[in-house]
């Protein structure tokens, strides 16, 4: 919401009118000329963010959105399988989507899946309101073993370790890939 809240006051400071702001995605009511891009992208650069005008760079940030969407939202309960839900959300072949996606960010989707999960599981286990069991649970994992299994692969550590760490080694969602 912070990232949503920060491009919105952007354009806003810009006087550009829009009609929607999403995590990559901002929907214009008018197109830019050339100097309000080169404005907006340096707006954007000083708040750390980027214009994203290439189709591909385009493809790859919303895979990122609905993986972030997906693992945060544990309400709803996702029957198909992944590749069959970014295929269709996105409008491309999965096998296409994956392609790019892989070359972009040097790790599979899979993988991506994996770090935004196990970075959610630390913003959990710090917030301390549910156990490592219920955490499996809203996150899907087939049981604390699992969730343990892989928690200790991608951070070296196990989940009830982590709990005891002052400094919780915890990083910004758009730097999880190596």
């Amino acid at each position: 919401m912070r990232c949503i809240s920060a491009v919105e006051n952007i354009l806003q400071e810009l006087k550009f009118s829009f009609k929607k702001v999403e995590l990559g995605e901002v929907i214009l009511f008018n197109v830019l000329s050339e100097s309000q891009i080169s404005a907006l992208k340096e707006k954007l650069s000083i708040n750390g963010f980027e214009l994203l005008e290439d189709k591909k760079d385009k493809i790859v940030e919303s895979v990122k959105t609905h993986i972030i969407q997906l693992v945060k939202n544990t309400e709803v309960v996702h029957t198909e399988k992944l590749s069959t839900f970014l295929s269709k959300e996105i409008g491309y072949d999965y096998s296409h989507i994956s392609c790019l996606f892989t070359a972009s960010q040097g790790v599979t989707i899979e993988k991506f899946v994996i770090l935004q999960k196990i970075e959610y599981v630390k913003e959990l286990l710090s917030y301390d309101e549910l156990t490592l069991s219920e955490i499996a649970d809203k996150l899907n994992y087939s049981s604390l073993a699992a969730l343990s299994t892989q928690f200790k692969i991608i951070t070296g550590t196990t989940p009830s370790h982590f709990k005891l760490l002052t400094h919780k080694g915890r990083k910004s969602l758009d730097n999880l890939i190596p």
